[in-house]
């Protein structure tokens, strides 16, 4: 099967090409408009993507998924158009290709500019979230490139679904539908072809659980934009407001479990005062909390926490509970066992908040806010293609301008090297 999907892979990185070089030279409003009629396409198609959802989601739950899982893989009708509106929001933004990043003249005389432009073929790889399609699709051609998607098993027929509204939406507008490619098959020796695609593929960017990403950047010969687990922390300083404090982590760990930017451990100073009743408030929702010896002892019901638990991304309501010794204990539990994603400090000493935020190394690194707003939406961005996690080309939010690259302009009047 891998030589079959090499040739299949190959055959749809030719397509690709083709269709990137036709957005590389639309204008915005060209692609604007193309986003806006998949945007109505993918409303107009509301009944067919729940109805292939319902499928999805039958076959999931029968196979076992976890409700966290299922939660990820469920559409209804606020969902598909909130994915539609997601579109349409992409459309709005600001085109990066073309924006001048900087500007010199050399004493030469010659005149340098480096200006945005797509990167040109991307590969999606992802698991369980249908949006993802649209998502990936609306920012991959807003920003000039063209994509080959191919999801998780899952969800393939609510892929399938979402994808065909999509590419019509971009027929309709006039522009190539196969611009934004779903690889046809759930066989997995597709990924391997993908990630073999040295000159077809340009980027591969993984979205999902670690399995997925540690098979991408074990095997890739294509640059890979990865990230790894949201380890995601908070940490309640003892000066923090206990209001704020309260309201800030039932927020991070339970407003939704099954995302990435949800907080796994709550690490709590021992000179808070409000330790106990923080703890009992997240219980009260009904998170299964896991804590070291002090916070065991703060309130009943707590499991003890097992050398793992610190390692944890549980996506589901269940959180580990330390009490540190202030904040330089945080930042060093957060460096040894967080996973550079997002973490959180709630505190009103803004001494020891600057001192968290200089000193955490995290994608994302939060004062007196959840979490949950590790999201590309939230940032103002639209929708995002993840969350990266690594130091080079882009980190956090990944959107439009993660997705372009650059290149040099000289303007000369003859000069020479001699």
């Amino acid at each position: 099967m891998s030589d079959d999907a090499d040739i299949m892979i190959a055959q749809m990185a030719v397509r690709a090409r083709d269709a990137a070089g036709v957005l590389a030279r639309a204008g915005t409003d060209a692609k604007a408009r193309g986003l806006r009629a998949a945007a109505a396409a993918i409303r107009a198609g509301e009944a067919a993507i729940l109805d292939a959802n319902a499928r999805d989601v039958a076959r999931a739950a029968a196979a076992g998924l976890s409700g966290a899982m299922l939660d990820r893989l469920r559409l209804d009708g606020a969902r598909v158009a909130a994915i539609a509106a997601g579109v349409e929001a992409v459309a709005g933004l600001a085109d990066p290709v073309g924006q001048v990043i900087d500007a010199t003249q050399r004493p030469n005389g010659l005149s340098l500019t480096r200006v945005r432009v797509p990167i040109g073929v991307i590969g999606i790889i992802f698991e369980s979230r249908p949006n993802v399609t649209a998502d990936a699709a609306a920012l991959c051609v807003m920003a000039g490139n063209a994509a080959i998607l191919r999801g998780g098993s899952e969800a393939s027929d609510s892929n399938a679904a979402i994808h065909g509204a999509f590419v019509r939406g971009l027929a309709e507008a006039g522009l190539p539908g196969e611009a934004v490619q779903l690889v046809p098959t759930t066989d997995r020796a597709a990924v391997g072809a993908m990630l073999r695609a040295d000159g077809a593929i340009d980027l591969v960017v993984p979205r999902g659980g670690k399995g997925l990403v540690a098979l991408v950047k074990a095997e890739a010969r294509v640059p890979v934009l990865a990230h790894l687990d949201g380890i995601n922390h908070v940490y309640v300083d003892a000066s923090a407001d206990p209001a704020m404090a309260q309201a800030v982590v039932l927020d991070a760990k339970m407003r939704r479990t099954g995302i990435c930017g949800a907080m796994e451990t709550l690490l709590i100073d021992r000179d808070y005062a409000h330790a106990g009743v923080l703890i009992g408030a997240l219980q009260a929702t009904g998170c299964e909390v896991r804590g070291d010896n002090v916070a065991c002892a703060l309130a009943p019901g707590i499991a003890a926490a097992g050398e793992a638990d610190w390692d944890t991304e549980y996506l589901d309501a269940i959180c580990s509970v330390a009490m540190v010794a202030g904040v330089e204990q945080a930042i060093d539990q957060i460096a040894t066992h967080g996973s550079h994603h997002t973490d959180a400090i709630v505190a009103e000493d803004a001494g020891v908040a600057e001192r968290f935020l200089a000193e955490v190394d995290s994608a994302i690194v939060l004062w007196n806010a959840s979490t949950q707003f590790a999201d590309g939406g939230e940032f103002g961005l639209g929708a995002e293609i993840g969350i990266a996690t690594g130091r080079l080309h882009a980190r956090g939010p990944v959107a439009l301008e993660g997705l372009t690259t650059y290149k040099w302009i000289g303007r000369g009047t003859g000069q020479v090297r001699g």
